[in-house]
């Protein structure tokens, strides 16, 4: 959920040339089997989470434009904060035309010196997994791309995307592949088909963990709550996912933050999914919405993202969901910065290279 992110996500990465696409790409739904129930069961009472301190603050940062132009925003956002050690930097690819999600290697490549500069800093990038991305297009048509990508007719662009990311320094960075998959906005949303959704999204992790030297980490990041399907029905596989991420803002209008931990497929939800697979959960957008400038969901989101196992967090800072770049929100922003300055960060973690899936039986190489 975001607004005009066509016309602040013009893309990020790195170069390197194209070639054949190595066979391989995992078909397989064995994601199916480790899916949960699609219905959990109602909850009597939300549990506020014990507000206690962790050793560290988890990786923290903001979104404060996907062009090029936006990186020195991050250092004067961390100056607002009173130097506090902002590591994550958070952009995206813009899903105009395949090129797009491919990366700019001149944008990708300044975002990866940024990441570079600090090794305890984290990239993460929105990559959309169909175009054109935000187009209002068919839930029919839909359907007939993503057969297309179970086909492995799109492998050779996720191939070019992935061996620029490591050519250009970003082979540790974390992908929202095909975010807010269970919303009606992008699409690359995972209605019109499921299993089809499913089993493009294994190809896309296949191919891109060819790549040798990548050490990327796959963030499954669905809307918060059922939306327009649960996103248990959109997961793919504990094999072809690291993180299990939620995008989570103040709405609807009304909505307590309580309301917001014991829906259906909400926060508590989130981190029981993740804690019965051992992986760890991330919010790569969160902010103010429907409610306005509300400090109350403020406390309670840095309080929730503080006391469980959290992989990184990035506010989405502009109007109306943010605080440093929106004026709209004084009584919000005052308390964030409360919370959030002279933060020190959490130690730098250097992932180890995740295991590719095995190939299916048969599979030849595609060549684009």
């Amino acid at each position: 959920m975001r607004i005009g992110r066509l016309t602040l996500a013009a893309a990020a990465l790195l170069l390197m040339a194209t070639a054949s696409v190595p066979a391989g790409a995992p078909l397989d739904r064995a994601g199916d089997r480790t899916l949960s129930s699609d219905a959990f069961e109602p909850r009597a009472a939300a549990p506020r989470p014990p507000v206690q301190r962790p050793r560290h603050e988890p990786p923290f940062g903001a979104f404060v434009g996907s062009w090029d132009r936006y990186i020195p925003q991050i250092g004067r956002y961390a100056q607002w904060l009173g130097d506090a050690n902002l590591q994550v930097g958070h952009t995206y690819l813009a899903g105009n035309g395949w090129g797009d999600i491919e990366g700019d290697p001149v944008v990708l490549g300044l975002w990866s010196q940024w990441r570079l500069a600090d090794p305890s800093r984290l990239l993460v990038l929105g990559v959309p997994m169909l175009v054109p991305n935000e187009a209002h297009v068919s839930d029919g048509e839909v359907a007939r791309l993503l057969a297309q990508g179970v086909r492995g007719d799109f492998d050779g662009h996720f191939l070019k995307l992935a061996r620029r990311l490591v050519a250009l320094g970003g082979p540790d960075t974390v992908l929202t592949l095909g975010w807010e998959m269970n919303g009606t906005t992008y699409t690359h949303r995972c209605k019109p088909d499921p299993s089809a959704w499913k089993a493009y999204w294994r190809r896309i992790v296949g191919v891109m963990r060819t790549v040798p030297g990548q050490r990327f980490r796959f963030d499954f990041a669905p809307n918060r709550g059922t939306d327009a399907v649960p996103w248990t029905r959109c997961y793919p596989g504990d094999d072809v996912v690291d993180i299990i991420g939620m995008d989570s803002y103040d709405q609807p209008a009304g909505g307590s933050f309580d309301d917001y931990v014991r829906e259906p497929y909400g926060l508590q939800d989130q981190v029981e999914f993740a804690a019965r697979r051992g992986k760890p959960v991330s919010y790569p957008e969160w902010g103010l919405f429907r409610n306005g400038d509300n400090p109350e969901f403020v406390q309670r989101m840095v309080d929730w993202i503080r006391t469980h196992d959290t992989a990184y967090q990035t506010v989405t800072d502009y109007c109306p969901h943010g605080f440093f770049q929106c004026g709209s929100n004084p009584r919000s922003a005052a308390r964030y910065k409360q919370l959030m300055s002279g933060s020190k960060g959490a130690p730098a973690v250097v992932p180890t290279a995740p295991r590719a899936p095995a190939a299916p039986p048969g599979a030849t190489p595609a060549r684009h």
